[in-house]
């Protein structure tokens, strides 16, 4: 009786053993993925940052040539 016992013990922990590698493995995996989406929001953070920046770029450059019109016009208008 004490033997199978023993064998059941045996399996449960075998069971046990298989079943912390597989949730191991399954923690690498996910950690390697949480690496590869932090370095995606790292990358789409910078990628946003430098399209913050053209924009504000291309905002000066539009008011400076819409200055550059309202320049033009108004000479228009002293010469009529």
């Amino acid at each position: 009786m004490s033997f199978e016992v023993f064998e059941k013990l045996e399996a449960k922990v075998q069971q046990a053993i298989d079943t912390i590698t597989l949730l191991q493995m399954e923690i690498e995996e996910l950690k390697e993925k949480n690496n590869s989406l932090g370095r995606e929001i790292e990358a789409a953070a910078n990628g946003r940052e430098s399209l913050v920046n053209e924009n504000a770029q291309l905002k000066q450059e539009q008011q400076a040539w819409q200055e550059r019109l309202r320049v033009l016009l108004g000479k228009m208008d002293d010469v009529s």
